[in-house]
């Protein structure tokens, strides 16, 4: 046998596990602690009890922090990855592990990691191009014909997605355009994958919604995912992209460009592909809802037609409905007669006596007039002038003479008076002018 010679039994005792490793910790604690130490935050992880738990690192090395949630409620830093961090704390061995933790007890800021520096750097120039805007993001489909999925062949995520839409929709199609998703190469080769299902959803259709999926990691690990090339060639997609990257507090620049954003790859499936259970359960229950509908349909038509039945098994009632009827517009129509004939009636003698006393009018402006008429006949009447001393002078053709130069000497006139006529001769003429 090989090696060095095993100790004689009884010069070293042998150390149960548990107690070296308390011993180790009593060392640490007492040779260090407190201990300050800054760094940069990595992995970090809220656990459901409050707890979190991350790394602090820079370019030497790195140490697991535990922030119990008596002190990280009491912190006023929201730690996040990326972020560079100075932590007061007490160097301790977890047990159960053998590992080694800084458990700490206060946190203030010691300035951004370069990481996150170039990551806000790198979010507020393609925000500015417009790529993170709400206005262009879009729906996913309901039912998606298809799926594409863009990742590692080897990364857990792969896995986690195929076995979420075997269970889902088995019967759904899945292109699988597989990519390095970490590493110098991968910003490239996700930016080729990518357009390859861009293209195949331009010649076929599908996919209809594309899957960009990779597993959680620590800052550098996701930072293939930050590549502006990556986020400007997925801005591109003729489809929806739902980008399911890291673990829920992981957070990159293709979350930003993406037209869904899920908390794990696994999410991001059950995003585009809801349960068969639950389209099973939807159709049953419109199964059943239109099932009731249509037995209530039928049971109204069936209602409907025992009226109708009603109705022609007792042809004399409906016959005497009608005569009834036709009494009624019998009786409607006489009373509607006689009254415009009594219309009628009242209207001829309204005629009749309006012409009457217009006849009667018209007749009595005719006597008027006829004696106005007579009395200015009467007012010309010559004899009236005679009675009133004056004569009437006419020579012997009749001509009436009211001139003296209508006459001569000696010729014979004709004087008419009020009583009698005298026959005269001229014995002398006088002639005046004309006035």
């Amino acid at each position: 046998m090989s090696g060095s010679p095993w100790p004689p039994s009884g010069d070293e005792p042998a150390w149960p596990v548990g107690a070296l490793v308390a011993a180790v910790a009593d060392a640490l604690r007492a040779r260090f602690n407190p201990v300050r130490v800054s760094g940069e935050v990595a992995g970090y992880l809220r656990a459901g009890s409050g707890h979190a738990y991350f790394t602090l690192k820079d370019a030497q090395g790195q140490l697991r922090c535990a922030f119990f949630r008596r002190a990280a409620e009491a912190s006023a830093v929201a730690l996040r990855d990326g972020l560079r961090i100075e932590v007061l704390g007490r160097l301790d061995v977890y047990a159960p592990r053998g590992d080694l933790q800084l458990v700490v007890e206060r946190v203030r800021l010691a300035g951004q990691g370069d990481l996150y520096e170039r990551f806000l750097r790198l979010k507020a120039t393609l925000q500015a191009e417009g790529l993170f805007e709400s206005a262009r993001k879009r729906p996913l489909p309901a039912f998606p014909a298809s799926v594409g999925v863009v990742t590692s062949l080897d990364a857990a995520a792969l896995r986690d997605v195929a076995t979420t839409l075997a269970r889902r929709v088995p019967h759904l199609p899945v292109r699988l355009y597989p990519a390095a998703v970490q590493g110098a190469d991968a910003p490239a080769q996700l930016c080729a994958a990518l357009r390859r299902a861009y293209q195949d959803h331009r010649d076929t259709g599908a996919p209809a919604v594309l899957l960009l999926v990779r597993g959680g990691g620590s800052l550098e690990d996701l930072w293939t995912f930050n590549d502006p090339d990556l986020v400007r060639t997925m801005a591109q997609a003729p489809m929806p992209i739902v980008c399911g990257v890291g673990h829920e507090t992981d957070v990159t620049l293709a979350d930003f460009v993406a037209d869904v954003r899920a908390p794990t790859p696994t999410a991001a499936a059950e995003l585009c592909a809801p349960a068969a259970a639950t389209l099973r359960e939807a159709l049953q229950r419109q199964a059943e809802r239109l099932s009731a509908a249509l037995w209530r349909r039928i049971d109204d038509q069936a209602q409907h037609l025992d009226r109708l039945a009603q109705r022609l098994g007792r042809p004399s009632a409906l016959t005497a409905r009608e005569r009834a009827r036709l009494q009624a517009h019998e009786h409607r129509l006489e009373r509607a007669l006689a009254l415009r004939i009594d219309r009628q009636r009242q209207h001829l003698l309204r005629l009749e006596q309006a012409w009457q006393s217009a006849g009667r009018r018209d007749t009595e402006r005719r006597r008027l007039r006829l004696e106005r008429w007579g009395a200015q006949l009467a007012l010309l009447d010559p004899q009236l002038v005679l009675q009133r001393g004056y004569a009437l002078v006419t020579d012997a053709q009749g001509h009436v003479v009211t001139r003296a130069d209508q006459t001569a000497q000696d010729a014979p006139l004709h004087v008419a008076l009020a009583a009698g006529r005298l026959d005269v001769r001229v014995s002398a003429v006088h002639a005046e002018p004309a006035p």
